[in-house]
């Protein structure tokens, strides 16, 4: 068990009440209840916690009360919660808020063979695409270098966006399955996950496998940047249509972001939620994926925020329970989430206009109670401020007088030393003159 208070690089927190916790009395946390524990399960099965983030392996005591506990209804589900977590206010050093965006599961139209409706491929991650430190075709960091293997040693850059799209990998078998537009497969890689409904009828799933390592920049910001959608009217449903009717700017805009994400096919239902990075399946309006090298998966968080829930030009209310159970390359931070809103269309529009500030809750298990291990941490002995006083005025002293000391024995020695005698021959001169 940790004894000392939590620790967040760049992160600053306030202990809470309940109370203080605008929504919280309002809220169904029988929903994220029911989230907690299917991320209990994941938590639970670790062999070795994670001891180099701030709640460590706290999370399974919570995790087995939750496990055995029965829930039938909110008010135990709040319950519970308040029973076995403290909510601390979290936001990054010198913010009061967070920042919150959205995301979903697109349904994409596709085939499995190339046509010229379906022309542009769905790629599983190539074979020579490699990461140090990651076994070949192992689960892949979503940040560092990635390398493509030439020969049998040398190590170069894995190809860029434009090359792909170019046709770099074709022929290698590759491929999953196709989409129509560049602009599809944009914004299943965005998301990270889609359902890709067949001409038959059937459907494939696909997650996020790997990427090629290569700067990912929003294409937002390049839209922004170069004035063409204005900042504040900025969402995904404005990039989409944008896109649609600029084939050939959306090209290059689209190629500023270098990076690229491979694909693996999951053996999913049709309607079940995709599968986040914790390995259980998100919960549509109760998931978020957060910063994964500074938060556990598991942990809950309660979000409030105004959002535009309704349509781009108001906001409402949004005060909600979640819990940590993916992530992404862009989520940064102690108080960065992104929201999961579901798969669709409707889902797609929802959260693609998030981009808003929000208040951040953590509910960290009471056995790491910041405020309790605060009063029991060792501090050093203290030192009374007159001892210290005395101290530095005796040593000053006594440098003093080491000074008056030595500059009275260089003086002694200067007078003792025999005196250079000086002879002037203008002026021996001169008395001779009148001798």
């Amino acid at each position: 068990m940790r004894t000392l208070p939590l620790q967040f690089p760049q992160g600053q927190y306030l202990i809470e009440s309940w109370t203080d916790i605008p929504g919280w009395a309002d809220d169904d946390q029988l929903a994220a209840f029911t989230a907690f524990r299917a991320s209990c399960r994941a938590v639970l099965s670790q062999k070795v916690p994670p001891a180099d983030k701030a709640l460590g392996g706290s999370l399974r005591q919570p995790c087995h009360a939750a496990r055995n506990a029965s829930i039938p209804d909110i008010a135990l589900a709040r319950k519970f919660f308040e029973q076995h977590f403290v909510p601390l206010r979290i936001s990054r050093l010198g913010e009061n808020e967070g920042f919150v965006t959205g995301y979903y599961e697109p349904i994409i139209e596709g085939s499995r063979t190339p046509s010229e409706v379906f022309s542009v491929p769905v790629l599983k991650r190539p074979s020579n695409l490699f990461v140090r430190g990651v076994r070949q075709g192992g689960a892949m960091p979503n940040k560092g270098q990635v390398f493509r293997k030439v020969g049998r040693r040398k190590l170069v850059p894995f190809y860029s966006r434009a090359e792909i799209e170019d046709g770099v990998l074709a022929g290698r078998g590759l491929e999953i399955c196709y989409v129509k537009s560049q602009t599809d497969l944009m914004f299943m890689q965005i998301q990270g996950s889609a359902r890709i409904k067949l001409e038959d009828g059937s459907t494939v799933r696909i997650n996020y496998d790997a990427h090629n390592g290569q700067a990912y920049l929003p294409v937002g910001r390049v839209l922004i940047d170069r004035n063409i959608i204005p900042k504040e009217e900025m969402s995904m449903q404005r990039i989409r249509d944008w896109m649609e009717t600029h084939p050939e700017e959306a090209k290059d805009v689209r190629r500023q972001n270098k990076s690229y994400v491979f694909f693996r096919e999951v053996n999913l239902a049709a309607d079940a939620e995709p599968i986040g990075a914790q390995g259980v399946s998100l919960f549509a309006g109760r998931s978020i994926a957060v910063d994964r090298f500074l938060h556990v998966y598991g942990t809950p968080f309660f979000i409030d925020g105004q959002l535009p829930l309704e349509s781009e030009k108001t906001t409402q209310p949004f005060r909600r329970l979640m819990v940590a159970q993916d992530t992404g390359s862009a989520i940064i931070g102690p108080a960065r989430a992104d929201l999961y809103f579901g798969a669709g269309v409707e889902a797609g529009r929802v959260s693609g206009r998030f981009r808003h500030n929000a208040r951040f809750t953590m509910l960290v298990p009471k056995s790491l109670d910041p405020a309790a291990a605060g009063l029991t941490m060792l501090l050093p002995e203290a030192r009374p401020a007159d001892k210290i006083a005395k101290a530095i005025a005796a040593e000053q002293k006594a440098a003093d007088a080491k000074a008056k000391a030595d500059k009275a024995k260089a003086g002694k020695a200067a007078d003792a030393k025999p005196k250079a005698v000086t002879y002037h021959p203008r002026k021996i001169h001169h008395r001779r003159k009148h001798r």
